[in-house]
């Protein structure tokens, strides 16, 4: 390789440095029509955060190559990269798959009187028989996905190629982060019901619209979500204090910016 060629690559090499080093403000903006506000985005990378407006904009600090995550109780979480198209424009927007819960099967008879009241009282919901109903001891939970894992999924004696490709496409990995995120926006939805929003406020002078925000850092730094099912309420109110004087700190520094 001649001296020209070799100092060509290293100023390359360089310049990519430098970006990859760079920081600057994302704008973004969420483009589903409903429930748009208190949108959690979690830069990976830094571990700093934001939430959308009214709007479904928001604002945060990324380098390039950097991996944000949008969560919400309303949507299913979602991972998006700081490509270098991304970065350069400084804008995105962003469109989530919403979370759907599947309700029981209704039946309606046709013996309606028109008396919407009435009628409504008439009508069951037909649910499936479960293990119990037939004395069987069994799984009776929503069935999910099996990770299947990479030693099962290539052996000597055969290959399962669609696990090898979810493997090495990163299916696996992704789906392992949205059940822990779907995981921690449940933990979080049940401790807000159970707190209220004016308890955080009061308590530890978490503004309103930051007490999803702040329950979710919480939940990925502590042993908080186990400390609650177990209700060790005693423990789950010193992890709060705890974090509220370091979560306060960051939006006073937020502020200050």
């Amino acid at each position: 390789m001649s001296k020209k060629v070799f100092y060509s690559l290293l100023i390359c090499c360089y310049g990519v440095l430098q970006l990859s080093a760079q920081q600057k403000s994302l704008q973004g903006k969420i483009t589903n029509e409903a429930d748009i506000e208190g949108i959690h985005v979690l830069n990976l990378a830094s571990r700093f955060n934001t939430i959308t407006d009214e709007n479904g904009h928001f604002s945060i600090n990324v380098k390039l190559r950097d991996t944000l995550l949008f969560s919400s109780i309303k949507y299913m979480p979602e991972k998006l990269v700081v490509t270098e198209a991304i970065f350069e424009k400084g804008i995105i927007t962003v469109k989530l798959s919403e979370l759907v819960n599947e309700l029981d099967e209704v039946f309606l008879k046709p013996n309606l009187s028109g008396n919407i009241g009435a009628d409504l009282k008439k009508i069951k919901t037909e649910k499936p028989i479960n293990f119990d109903d037939v004395g069987i001891p069994g799984f009776k939970g929503e069935p999910k996905e099996k990770i299947v894992p990479l030693y099962f999924a290539v052996t000597p004696l055969s290959v399962n190629l669609e696990a090898l490709y979810k493997h090495i496409s990163g299916y696996y990995k992704d789906l392992k982060t949205r059940r822990k995120w779907e995981y921690e926006n449940n933990a979080v939805a049940k401790m807000l019901n159970y707190y209220t929003l004016s308890f955080f406020t009061t308590t530890f002078g978490i503004p309103e619209n930051r007490v999803y925000d702040f329950l979710l850092f919480s939940t990925e730094t502590t042993s908080i979500e186990s400390e609650f099912k177990n209700e060790h309420y005693g423990s789950v109110l010193l992890i709060l204090e705890e974090k509220a004087k370091i979560y306060t700190k960051r939006i006073s520094e937020e502020n200050k910016e």
